[in-house]
């Protein structure tokens, strides 16, 4: 058996401007040492398909959620601590059930297909004032689309977006473990937590509740004692924090991965049923996020002994690129039949609440982008964002012709 501690792992430059903007070559060469298993600065990386898919699914032996977050910023005892501790995604067992069933009505594949109206909506009103431009940051016009998405499910005023955005953004941002991000994330918080703290009130003050509404319907759980009233807030955070960034990346992914494929993007403006087959295959390609994971006892997986506490990240981007799985991995085919067998959101209990309405979104918003911004090219240069935390691209310039 092999102590992990003890192994001579190849290591992952995770902060490295090369790696973030290609990570492949590097996973390819970490793999030729060892077929799962990496370092990086604060622990390990996870990068084969088997054992992202089984470690995510382990609650038995790991913790999720963000324990690595607060130690590493030594933010205990601060509520932006309290909110990394005691959200959905960082708990288990019947608090995680309770959490979850609040909120799961919204979140089923019949209730994103009853929400394309709003989806379609929303993505026309941005398009109608953005693509007259003929020019933009993509990254930027991608962000306001899923935010006001949640924001409609939720029954919140869209008003709100510019005020939170920058909030939601450093604490997203602040998952990369940069020590630079610690105050501007803590202030952040403080915006995020009025921003909740003032929803939740103004609704309450109303005097009526619309069952249409999700943060009513929240409101309802927690006036039955399903939620308690930090639960409450800690929930709406959750849903603008999921609302904002992963649909916001992939949607980046996808346009600059089309702006080499423009004959796909032409039939993506076509057939609103391919989109969801590009989106899919995006999923599979990219992934969306590198989920934390925290060894809860000493155990073994595959030969490898974990200690208690070290922390394990299993990055789903690098998951995708495993060619028993996937094969020529590297290689972005909407074709690919196994495509749905991507770990973009996920595996187990924690699997990812929104995965429907993510999908949904992003078909949708493919779809009607594909039909007005006509033959996009790239008309600058690509930022990215860092690779642990919540992968993405910070920059996108695009020119077009608005049809």
């Amino acid at each position: 058996m092999n102590v992990a501690s003890e192994m001579s792992l190849p290591f992952l430059p995770v902060d490295s401007p090369d790696l973030t903007a290609n990570p492949y070559p590097y996973v390819e060469r970490a793999r030729a040492e060892h077929p799962w298993l990496a370092r990086f600065a604060e622990g390990y990386i996870v990068h084969s398909y088997k054992a992202v898919s089984e470690l995510l699914a382990d609650d038995e032996n790991l913790l999720p959620g963000f324990g690595p977050v607060v130690e590493f910023y030594s933010v205990h005892g601060t509520m932006w601590a309290r909110f990394w501790e005691d959200m959905l995604p960082s708990v288990s067992g019947e608090k995680h059930k309770r959490l979850r069933g609040s909120v799961a009505h919204a979140f089923t594949p019949r209730h994103a297909n009853q929400v394309r109206p709003l989806m379609r909506k929303v993505i026309t009103e941005l398009l109608d004032e953005w693509a007259p431009k003929g020019a933009f940051d993509f990254v930027e016009f991608a962000s306001l689309f899923p935010i006001s998405v949640m924001c409609g499910l939720l029954g919140v005023s869209t008003e709100h977006v510019p005020r939170i955005r920058s909030a939601l953004e450093t604490h997203i941002l602040s998952l990369s473990l940069d020590p630079a991000l610690k105050q501007p994330a803590l202030a952040g918080w403080e915006v995020m937590w009025r921003f909740a703290d003032d929803a939740v009130k103004q609704r309450e003050a109303s005097g009526t509740l619309d069952n249409d509404s999700l943060l009513d319907r929240m409101i309802q759980s927690k006036d039955r004692g399903d939620l308690d009233e930090i639960e409450l807030r800690f929930m709406l955070l959750v849903l603008m924090l999921a609302g904002f960034d992963t649909s916001r990346n992939m949607l980046g992914f996808i346009m600059k991965t089309l702006l080499e494929r423009l004959d796909t993007y032409a039939r993506c403006a076509e057939e609103r049923e391919y989109c969801g087959k590009v989106v899919e295959e995006a999923l599979r390609y990219y992934g969306i996020a590198t989920p934390y994971r925290v060894a809860a006892r000493d155990f073994t997986y595959q030969d490898v002994r974990f200690r208690r506490g070290e922390v394990l990240v299993c990055v789903t981007a690098l998951a995708a690129q495993d060619a028993s799985v996937f094969p020529d991995p590297s290689t972005f085919d909407p074709a690919r039949e196994n495509s749905h067998r991507n770990v973009a959101f996920g595996r187990g209990a924690h699997i990812c609440l929104g995965q429907f309405l993510a999908r949904t979104q992003l078909q949708e918003g493919l779809h009607l982008i594909a039909r007005r911004l006509k033959n996009p090219v790239l008309s600058g240069a690509i930022g990215w964002k860092p690779f642990i935390g919540a992968w993405g691209l910070s920059k996108l310039p695009i020119r077009f012709e608005a049809a």
